[in-house]
């Protein structure tokens, strides 16, 4: 699987709101320089992301941008559904060949297989919180590694 740029620091941008004070806000500028990214880049993100209801933007001297819903209730795979350039419905339409249309497009063995990886890994992500991601990366490692082991243990179960 293959993160786009706006995915990965949209999600970067939704953790460091997430792992804000109550109370708090970050401005714009803030965003950018935290992410190492330009005041446009953010601007972009922050709009998608207000847009889809999952932040907020406040104005005045103490304003700037905070969550909308609680991060324990924010899924990965609604994040990615919204930061995803590349939709899994548009694999046909994102056709490169020499024709018009693909000539697999009424037929694809290709698709079914698309289709199901895209299934898993949005299953996976819709298991991950907002609120899961915030804190170092050996915690972050410890629960996705957990999640993991859940998984094997109900399909061993399941044959």
């Amino acid at each position: 699987m293959k993160i786009s740029a706006q995915e990965e620091y949209g999600l970067r941008c939704l953790v460091q709101l997430a792992s804000l004070n109550e109370g708090e806000s970050v401005t714009l500028p803030q965003m950018a320089e935290r992410e190492g990214i330009s005041t446009a880049n953010a601007g972009k993100l922050m709009w998608l992301l207000n847009k889809a209801g999952f932040v907020q933007s406040t104005r005045g001297t103490k304003g700037g941008y905070l969550l909308a819903r609680p991060a324990n209730e924010i899924r990965l795979s609604e994040i990615i559904k919204v930061l995803d350039e590349d939709v899994i419905d548009n694999h046909c339409g994102s056709y490169t060949g020499v024709l018009d249309i693909c000539v697999h497009k009424g037929d694809c063995g290709i698709r079914p297989v698309l289709v199901g990886l895209h299934e898993i890994v949005e299953n996976a992500l819709s298991q991950i919180t907002l609120a899961q991601l915030v804190g170092g990366e050996r915690k972050v490692d410890a629960m996705f590694h957990s999640i993991q082991g859940i998984h094997r243990t109900l399909e061993a179960n399941r044959v």
